[in-house]
């Protein structure tokens, strides 16, 4: 509300004292609508519909400003850049928030927001063919999306590489494109670190060639105008949220969890989900209570990899490794019975976030109760106890998850209440567990979606079986 009201006040002094113009700013026109129209890429890192609808990175980020202007957030989501950069030239959206690497380009186009990230292109194929470790060792075309950042980094390099081939893909996106890799129907393609980072989790068999291109800035488009009043509130916008920590946070929930990949650990949950999730399913979606099941089943994968007769040499035993006393208090009778567990853990999970203090908002308040399962909410509050004193917010996981492996530490432990804590595992835990969860998301919507087809594809079957003049319309003369 701030923001708003300053750049309105800017807005009506500057035309007070300037002559009546034909054309409002752009600003201006933002706030006579009450809305902010921001254009956006489908897809992992940006933009996509999640259990509670639209939610991604470039999205929050877009709502964050649309509240600090306090207008509303219009949506202009799209599969296709050139759509969107048609829009933007015609006025349709105020900019674009696709998480687009700056090319000279683009710049050369167009105007830009303050870069917020910065990333890597690099080369990738599938795993076990042979490794490229250069562009000297591209035997067959590279196939990206058509007028694509890679599209123009690979224009640059064939000034170097007179040999080298590609092939520009019209109605394909950037998931389309990997997803050709792992089935090996294309042999290499370029992409960004950060969409690989979110991408191999769910194919495990992308592998690295090579970095092509290093420091690439990432950021929104803007029209090219003399209209400064946008581009003003943006670079206003952007300092503002980085001091503030804001920014950073955002990035902790979208891909501080991604960083660590381990090939056979996600090849062997990718194929748990097929071979054992099936049998528990049922019993997550009943005891989910108010999580949601594919949460309670990662963190069931990460305690036990789904084994009901799981048992560890400290004595937790069972689908949810419950303690003997954490069972008793859950009215678990038997660790071993699968139904038991699941029913005991989701009222031990349920319990623990009931404990954290209201303040503390979603998903911030369900990492800290998934960090208690593990190691204890007291050295969870000693944890933030020690965020506090370093002058920075307790409420926030991505503070605290830098402070819990301190608990390790002699000169650390001995002067909190709980002492001694393993707080780097249960980081790691914590991120696991996140990154399980994706994935399932993930490959349940798929299934959801590929179910759907199948059953609009049976009846229109039993449709035409039905009735077989329903195809005399299409008959060939």
């Amino acid at each position: 509300m701030q923001l708003k009201a300053f750049f309105w006040l800017a807005v009506c002094l500057l035309s007070a004292c300037a002559p009546v113009a034909e054309n409002t700013s752009q600003l201006d026109n933002i706030y006579q609508r009450n809305s902010l129209r921001v254009g956006l890429l489908h897809g992992p890192t940006s933009y996509f519909i999640g259990v509670d609808g639209p939610t991604g990175f470039e999205y929050e980020l877009a709502q964050t400003l649309a509240t600090k202007l306090d207008v509303e957030l219009e949506l202009f989501p799209s599969y296709h850049l050139d759509e969107l950069l048609q829009k933007l030239d015609t006025g349709q959206v105020d900019f674009i928030a696709g998480g687009l690497t700056l090319t000279p380009q683009r710049l050369s186009r167009y105007r830009a927001a303050p870069a917020y990230r910065w990333i890597s292109e690099l080369l990738v194929f599938r795993q076990g063919n042979d490794w490229p470790r250069s562009m000297a060792d591209i035997t067959e075309p590279i196939v990206v999306i058509e007028n694509s950042s890679h599209a123009q980094t690979l224009t640059l390099l064939s000034h170097d590489y007179p040999n080298l081939r590609w092939s520009e893909q019209k109605d394909l996106d950037a998931d389309d494109v990997l997803q050709l890799v792992v089935d090996g129907k294309i042999p290499y393609t370029l992409t960004d670190s950060n969409q690989l980072a979110i991408n191999r989790r769910f194919y495990p068999n992308l592998s690295i060639g090579f970095t092509v291109s290093d420091n690439q800035p990432v950021g929104w488009l803007l029209a090219d105008n003399s209209d400064d009043s946008l581009l003003t509130v943006l670079i206003e916008f952007f300092g503002a949220i980085y001091q503030s920590g804001e920014l950073i946070t955002l990035e902790d929930r979208y891909f501080g969890h991604v960083s660590q990949f381990d090939y056979v650990d996600t090849l062997k949950y990718i194929e748990a989900i097929t071979a054992s999730l099936p049998a528990f399913k049922p019993l997550f979606m009943q005891y989910a209570g108010e999580l949601d099941w594919r949460l309670l089943a990662a963190l069931a994968y990460q305690e036990s990899h789904w084994d009901p007769k799981a048992r560890s040499p400290t004595g937790v035993r069972g689908l949810m490794m419950l303690t003997l006393p954490t069972a008793q208090q859950m009215g678990v009778n038997s660790r071993l019975d699968p139904e038991q567990s699941i029913r005991g853990g989701s009222r031990y999970l349920h319990r623990l976030v009931s404990r954290i203090p209201e303040r503390i908002a979603m998903p911030d308040r369900l990492w800290f109760a998934l960090a208690s399962y593990n190691v204890g909410w007291g050295h969870v509050e000693d944890a933030r106890i020690l965020t506090q004193k370093d002058g920075v917010d307790p409420d926030k996981w991505l503070e605290v998850k830098q402070r819990l492996p301190l608990l390790r530490q002699k000169a650390v432990y001995q002067h909190t209440r709980y002492g001694y804590a393993r707080g780097d595992e249960a980081v790691m835990y914590v991120e696991n567990i996140r990154r399980y969860y994706d994935t399932l998301v993930w490959t349940d919507e798929k299934q959801q979606a590929e179910q759907r087809l199948e059953q609009q594809r049976q009846r229109l079957t039993e449709e035409l079986l039905a009735d077989p003049t329903a195809l005399a319309p299409y008959a060939q003369p």
